[in-house]
């Protein structure tokens, strides 16, 4: 597989931590530095609701109401920026599904892969990512969990590993 130097990254803050939650936030690293991000308006029948879980992303479920965009509007966007590309997480098994959730509901086909970030890290990479990891959220003094900027650090932690690791080639 071709390891990309600046991967496509989503991340996706849900309603909760178990299977009954949906997406709330989509946030996306781009090419250059850029970011998209979106509250997502739940469906009349998403109702499980986690206070755990507004605790760490900080979004009310009124504030989702009230900002939230429709989810097929969200689908169709991601669908246009991202078709044909992969998108990595590195929360894979519940970013994945929430997606799906998303598509589904939405009653859009997803034309975009998505792929856990580990199919593209080297095992120097993995080594490494903890301690890049805090660097970055410090260096950038990201403090909000919010899915772009998550989105963000993981982008900027993969480009630094991976500048490390050629750096270490030299």
């Amino acid at each position: 597989m071709r390891r990309p130097s600046e991967p496509l990254i989503v991340d996706v803050e849900a309603s909760g931590f178990g299977g009954h939650s949906y997406p709330i936030e989509i946030g996306l690293a781009l090419e250059g530095g850029s970011k998209f991000c979106s509250l997502i308006a739940p469906a009349p029948d998403w109702t499980h609701w986690d206070d755990e879980a507004e605790q760490v992303h900080r979004v009310s479920r009124d504030i989702l109401e009230t900002y939230g965009k429709p989810m097929k509007d969200v689908a169709l966007f991601l669908n246009e920026i991202l078709e044909g590309k992969t998108v990595y997480t590195d929360g894979w098994v519940v970013d994945k599904p929430w997606l799906t959730t998303l598509f589904h509901a939405a009653g859009v086909n997803m034309s975009f892969s998505v792929s856990p970030l580990e199919m593209i890290l080297t095992p120097e990479q993995m080594a490494s990512w903890h301690e890049t990891k805090d660097r970055v959220i410090e260096d950038m003094g990201l403090t909000r969990h919010r899915a772009s900027f998550d989105a963000l650090i993981i982008q900027e932690t993969y480009r630094r590993t991976q500048n490390s690791e050629e750096n270490a080639l030299d």
